[in-house]
């Protein structure tokens, strides 16, 4: 045999060798980036899963289980077990883990047919530190359906008055912190879409005037009628005239039906306080007042 011929010989091994090593790199790089994918979809399923069982927390754990099971199969399956414990208060936390199995194309050519793809994820509820979304009209907390824990006592039709509470305070505060009277149109807006930024428990300067005459916030009530709203909830008040302030302690869930207004005395907001799962930042404290308004976040 020639020397020539025995080359050829060698680089067809060499070829040979040389096209497994690319179908191996083939398969790492498209089976793996498979595996990935499928192991990011499941963990997203995880999360809304956990997300969506934490909203019957802290009240019912059975309830959770079910809520999660459901979207978890709605959303491609693969959840394995889920599990409620406690991070702040009693039964406000639920932990969701799931596998789904993730199929091989060219890693079948070296045996592996599929691996399997695990995640999980722990969401938690809890009462308002801070909220977005937030309308500016101020609830006492001496209200009647205020009195329970956790509140509303019940979700029955009920009335909110907006007698005046200070000098020019009319419950209508500057949720934004700002300090000095705020305009109609962005009360208006803040009724309407609810304030943008995140509002947290603290101080807040009165707004002051009889404000509701204005047609703007009048068109503003006319449409969120029906409509599920987040008020603040004041505890105690401080100073006078255009330092007035409101000490905002939690946030209830309240769904207008209709209202009064005339002038500035006997103004009133008929509908129902309701339990809501509203975005914001969950509190760390256990002994946090609960007006039935709650956030729920993932944790790790």
């Amino acid at each position: 045999m020639s020397a020539r011929r025995r080359e050829r010989g060698q680089a067809a091994v060499l070829t040979v060798l040389f096209m497994v090593v690319l179908l191996a790199m083939a398969a790492a790089v498209l089976d793996v980036g498979s595996w990935y994918q499928e192991d990011r979809e499941l963990q997203a399923t995880m999360d809304a899963a956990a997300l969506a069982g934490a909203q019957a927390l802290p009240d019912d754990a059975a309830a959770a289980t079910a809520l999660a099971g459901e979207y978890a199969t709605k959303n491609g399956g693969g959840l394995d077990t889920t599990a409620v414990s406690t991070t702040s208060i009693a039964n406000d936390t639920i932990k969701v883990t799931g596998s789904r199995p993730a199929p091989g194309f060219f890693s079948k050519l070296f045996g592996i047919d599929s691996v399997t793809v695990n995640a999980t994820a722990k969401a938690r509820t809890g009462v308002l530190a801070s909220a977005r979304w937030a309308a500016p009209i101020a609830v006492d907390r001496r209200h009647p359906l205020l009195q329970c824990n956790p509140a509303p006592c019940s979700e029955d039709a009920t009335t909110l008055e907006l007698e005046k509470v200070g000098p020019g305070a009319f419950r209508l505060i500057n949720i934004d912190q700002s300090h000095g009277g705020t305009g109609p149109d962005i009360l208006a807006a803040w009724i309407q879409t609810g304030y943008e930024g995140y509002m947290p428990l603290n101080w807040y300067f009165s707004d002051s005037g009889a404000k509701f005459n204005s047609s703007q916030v009048q068109d503003a009530l006319d449409a969120v009628i029906g409509k599920e709203l987040l008020f603040p909830v004041y505890d105690d008040t401080q100073g006078s005239g255009s330092n007035f302030e409101y000490e905002v302690i939690g946030w209830v869930g309240f769904v207008i039906s209709s209202y009064e207004i005339q002038g500035s005395k006997h103004n009133k907001l008929h509908g129902n306080f309701t339990r809501v799962i509203w975005e914001g930042i969950n509190s760390e404290s256990a002994t946090a007042p609960d007006f039935g308004a709650r956030a729920v976040s993932l944790i790790e």
